[in-house]
C-alpha cells in the first residue's frame, strides 16, 4: 500500500507538481558532452567508469530536440546522471548490448521515434525498403516489435537489470491492443517486455522523479505513484484501503428490476425499519454546491476503472470496443481516473496520463545543450529524417483535433504545451550560428499542428472536468480560444532576425481553426508558403468524415477561397495539396466515387496517396477491429460500421483517389461497371477515365453507358434520375506536375 501523501500525488492533478528543472537537493548538473557517448572510448574520454542510465533506440542517434532519446538523454544529463546511448544495435544477440556495460541504475528502452510496425511495413503490409531515422536510409536496422526485442535482450545481457520501457511504441501498446500486422490482439508491452516500469506520452515529469528516485535507492518495479507511468502489479493490488474499484468490464447493464408481488399475502408486508415519531425533529444540514463537488472530486480520485480483461476484448468486438472508448474518456489528466486491467494471473496498472508541461518547462527542455547534428560515428551518412528537419523548431505539442486516425492524442494528449517566443528565437539564432550549411531557410515552425500554438480553454476549470474528444469536432467548442494572434506575432518577429531570408510551414495545418481567422491565413499566405501548402481534408463525404471526427468538404473550401484570395493580393501563384485518405473505416464504394468526381472537378490529382493503416490503440483502429464506433456508447446492438478489409477492394478505393493515372484506369471500369456506374467510363473531358489505355484504338463506351456529364454526388441519387451533369471546370488550383516534387514523409507522420 502508498501512504497517503503517494495517493494523492497519483490523482490529484490539482497539486502543482514539481519543476522538472528543480534539482534534489545535493545534485548537481553535468557539464553537457559534445555528443551522448556510444561506445567505451567516448566513456574513457569523459572518464566515466559506468552510465548511471543507458538508453536503447532504434533509430540513429541525432542529437537534437526532434529526436526522443536526444532529448531525454540531455534532460538526465541536465539532472547529474551519466546516460549513455546504445542506437539500432544488433538485436540477433546479447552482445550489441554490452557495448557501455550494465548500468548502475537501469536501461531505458524505445523503439524509436516512431512505432516499429509501421516504420517497416506499408498499409499493405509490404515491409519497406527504407527508414527514414537509419543512416544511409537503409532498412531493417530495428527489429519487428523492437520495444520487447530490445528490453529481453537487455535482461539477456545483464541479468537482473532494471529496465524501463517508453517511447511511442510504449505508449500506444500499453494495454491490450489491436495489432494489424499480426491480425489479432496482442498484450500490453509490459507482458512482452517484462519491463520493471513503462512510461507514456511525453514523459519528461515521470522520468525525471523515476530517475532522481532510482538513484535514491528505490527499486523501478516499486514505484507506483507517479503519473503517466504503468505497471505490472498481483491482481487486486489497490494504493491503499480507501480506494475502490469501478467495474466497467461489461456493456449491457439492466434496467430497474421491479420485485414481484406476493400473490399469497393477506396483508401489507412489515419494515423491520423503525419508525420515526411524527413529531420528532430531525436536523438538516446544508451543503453547498462547492462541497458536494469537492466530495465527488475526492472519492473520483481514489477510484480506479477496470476494464474488460485481455482474455475478454481478445475474443470479444464489442468489449474491445468499450475499453478503448473507456481510455479514450480517461484521457483529460485534469479528470482522469487510474485504469486497470487483468492479463492473465496479472494486472496492468494504468496511472492518470501526465500534467503537462508548463512553458517554462518546455523552455527548459528545449533550451538544453543539443549538438544539432548525427553522432559522428556515422560518417556523415545522409539520414532522412534529419535532412527532414534539420532547420526545423519545434513550437508546441499536443493536439486536441482528435481525429480517429491518429496516434498524436493518444501518445502527446489533447492539452497544448506552447514553448515562450523568446525561447523559438532562440533556437532560431542557434541554428543560423551553429547549423551547417544554413542558407536563411527555417522549414518549420510547427508541432503536430501547425496552428495551435498557445490555444487553449478560456476556462482552467472547465478544461480540468471536460471529457470531450475534440475540442473542433463536430464543431469547434465555445470555450475554445481560437485567436492566432500570438502565432501571428510570432511569424512576424521570427522573420526580422538577421539572417533569416524565409520561414515557410511544413507541419500540416487545421483549415477549420484557420478559417476562424483570416488575417492568419493572410500572413500565411503572403509570407510562409513556397509555391505549395499541404492540407488535408481526408475526405468528402460525411460518411467517412464523421468516423474520422473531421469537418466537412465545406470549411476546406471556404478556406481555398480565401488562400487563393490572399495569394492574388499577393501576387504569388499557389496552390494546395490536399491529403485524403482511402479505405477508412465508414466507407463505401460509392463515397470513393464522389470524392474521385470532386477531384477531377476541381482538378486535383494527387500523386502521394495512402490507405488507412490501423495503427496501435486509435479509435479507427478500434472501427476496424471490431466494426463497432466507440465514438458513441456502445450495446451489443450498436450500430455496425462499414469496413474495407478485402486488398482487391482497398485497391478500388486507392485507384479512385489516383484516378488520373493509366495504371489505375483497368481496374476501375472493372470497379465503374459493377457499381453500375459505367456511364462515367468516355473519351470526352467530362468523363471520369478513359475507355481505352493510352495508344489503344477508341472503343464504344459500355452497353449500359448514359452519355450524360457526371457531377459530384451523383452517385448516392437513385438510378432512375440517370446520370447528372458535371458543372465546368473550375480555375485550375494545382500547379502543372503537382505531386512530382519532393518526396517527404507525410505519409508515415500522419499515420503516426
Amino acid at each position: 500500500m502508498l501512504d497517503c501523501s503517494q495517493q494523492d500525488r497519483i490523482m490529484n492533478p490539482s497539486s502543482a507538481p514539481t519543476p522538472i528543472y528543480q534539482l534534489p537537493q545535493g545534485m548537481q548538473p553535468r557539464k553537457p558532452a559534445q555528443f551522448l557517448p556510444m561506445s567505451r572510448a567516448e566513456m574513457d574520454v569523459l572518464g566515466w567508469d559506468e552510465c548511471d542510465i543507458i538508453l536503447v533506440t532504434g533509430d540513429a542517434y541525432i542529437d537534437h530536440p526532434s529526436f526522443g532519446m536526444a532529448l531525454i538523454g540531455r534532460l538526465l544529463e541536465a539532472q547529474g546522471f551519466r546516460v549513455g546511448i546504445i542506437s539500432q544495435p544488433d538485436w540477433h544477440s546479447a552482445e550489441g548490448f554490452k557495448v557501455l556495460g550494465k548500468p548502475r541504475l537501469f536501461f531505458g528502452v524505445t523503439a524509436g521515434n516512431m512505432d516499429s510496425m509501421i516504420n517497416r511495413y506499408t498499409a499493405d503490409k509490404k515491409p519497406r525498403s527504407d527508414d527514414a531515422y537509419t543512416a544511409g536510409g537503409e532498412g531493417g536496422k530495428r527489429p519487428d516489435r523492437a520495444l520487447t526485442v530490445y528490453s529481453q535482450r537487455c535482461r539477456e545481457a545483464y541479468p537482473g537489470v532494471e529496465i524501463m520501457a517508453g517511447g511511442i511504441e510504449g505508449s500506444l501498446r500499453r494495454i491490450a491492443q489491436y495489432d494489424y500486422w499480426s491480425d489479432k490482439v496482442r498484450q500490453s508491452a509490459l507482458v512482452y517486455a517484462k519491463a520493471d516500469i513503462l512510461l507514456f506520452g511525453n514523459a519528461e515529469r515521470a522520468l525525471v522523479e523515476v530517475a532522481q528516485r532510482a538513484a535514491a535507492g528505490e527499486r523501478l518495479s516499486q514505484i507506483r505513484d507517479v503519473r503517466g507511468t504503468a505497471f505490472l502489479t498481483q491482481h487486486g493490488w489497490m494504493p491503499g484501503a480507501d480506494w475502490t474499484e469501478l467495474d466497467s468490464t461489461t456493456v449491457d447493464t439492466p434496467g430497474r428490476v421491479e420485485p414481484h408481488p406476493d400473490p399469497y399475502a393477506m396483508e401489507p408486508e412489515k419494515s423491520n425499519e423503525p419508525v420515526t415519531p411524527p413529531d420528532a425533529v430531525q436536523p438538516i444540514r446544508i451543503v453547498s454546491k462547492a462541497e458536494r463537488l469537492a466530495a465527488k472530486q475526492a472519492q473520483r480520485q481514489k477510484t480506479v476503472v477496470r476494464i474488460p480483461a485481455y482474455e475478454a476484448v481478445a475474443y470479444d468486438p464489442v468489449l474491445y470496443a468499450h475499453a478503448s472508448r473507456t481510455l479514450h474518456l480517461e484521457s483529460n489528466p485534469g479528470n482522469a481516473r487510474a485504469m486497470v486491467q487483468t492479463h492473465g494471473e496479472r494486472d496492468v496498472w494504468l496511472n492518470p496520463p501526465p500534467i503537462p508541461l508548463t512553458t517554462e518547462e518546455m523552455d527548459y527542455v528545449y533550451g538544453l545543450f543539443y549538438a544539432r547534428n548525427p553522432h559522428p560515428a556515422y560518417n556523415g551518412a545522409r539520414i532522412p529524417a534529419w535532412e527532414m528537419i534539420r532547420f526545423s523548431i519545434n513550437i508546441m505539442r499536443g493536439c486536441f483535433g482528435g481525429c480517429t486516425f491518429c496516434s498524436i492524442t493518444e501518445h502527446e494528449g489533447r492539452i497544448i504545451q506552447s514553448r515562450s517566443e523568446e525561447s523559438i528565437l532562440n533556437e532560431i539564432v542557434e541554428i543560423r550560428d551553429k547549423t551547417k550549411g544554413f542558407t536563411g531557410h527555417i522549414s518549420d515552425l510547427g508541432g503536430p499542428t501547425a496552428n495551435m500554438y498557445r490555444l487553449a480553454c478560456k476556462d482552467p476549470k472547465i478544461e480540468q472536468s471536460c471529457r470531450r474528444l475534440s475540442c473542433v469536432y463536430p464543431g469547434i467548442c465555445e470555450n475554445l480560444n481560437t485567436d492566432h494572434a500570438p502565432l501571428i506575432q510570432l511569424y512576424r518577429k521570427a522573420r526580422a532576425i538577421p539572417g533569416v531570408k524565409k520561414i515557410t510551414i511544413g507541419s500540416g495545418l487545421r483549415y477549420d481553426l484557420a478559417v476562424e481567422n483570416p488575417e492568419y491565413i493572410k500572413e500565411l499566405v503572403t509570407h510562409h508558403v513556397s509555391g505549395y501548402l499541404k492540407i488535408a481534408p481526408e475526405h468528402t463525404e460525411d460518411g467517412p468524415l464523421s468516423k474520422m471526427m473531421k469537418p466537412g468538404i465545406g470549411t476546406f473550401e471556404k478556406f481555398k477561397q480565401l488562400f487563393d484570395k490572399f495569394s492574388a493580393q499577393a501576387g504569388k501563384k499557389q496552390y494546395l495539396i490536399p491529403y485524403f485518405i482511402a479505405a477508412h473505416p465508414g466507407t463505401t464504394d460509392e463515397d470513393m466515387l464522389n470524392l474521385a468526381l470532386w477531384l477531377k472537378s476541381n482538378n486535383f490529382k494527387p500523386d502521394q496517396v495512402q490507405a488507412f493503416t490501423p495503427t496501435p490503440m486509435a479509435m479507427a483502429t478500434t472501427m476496424w477491429h471490431t466494426r463497432r464506433n466507440p465514438l458513441r456508447k456502445l450495446a451489443r446492438s450498436s450500430e455496425k460500421v462499414e469496413i474495407i478489409r478485402d486488398a482487391h477492394q482497398r485497391k478500388v478505393h486507392k485507384a479512385f483517389l489516383r484516378y488520373h493515372d493509366p495504371a489505375n484506369w483497368p481496374i476501375l471500369r472493372e470497379a465503374l461497371v459493377a457499381m453500375g456506374r459505367a456511364e462515367l467510363i468516355g473519351n470526352s473531358p467530362q468523363h471520369l477515365i478513359p475507355a481505352q489505355q493510352p495508344g489503344e484504338r477508341p472503343v464504344a463506351p459500355p452497353r449500359n453507358a448514359v452519355p450524360q456529364k457526371p457531377r459530384h454526388g451523383d452517385a448516392q441519387r437513385p438510378r432512375s434520375e440517370g446520370a447528372a451533369a458535371a458543372p465546368a471546370t473550375r480555375k485550375k488550383i494545382v500547379g502543372p506536375g503537382q505531386g512530382k516534387g519532393k518526396k517527404t514523409m507525410a505519409g508515415k507522420s500522419r499515420a503516426r
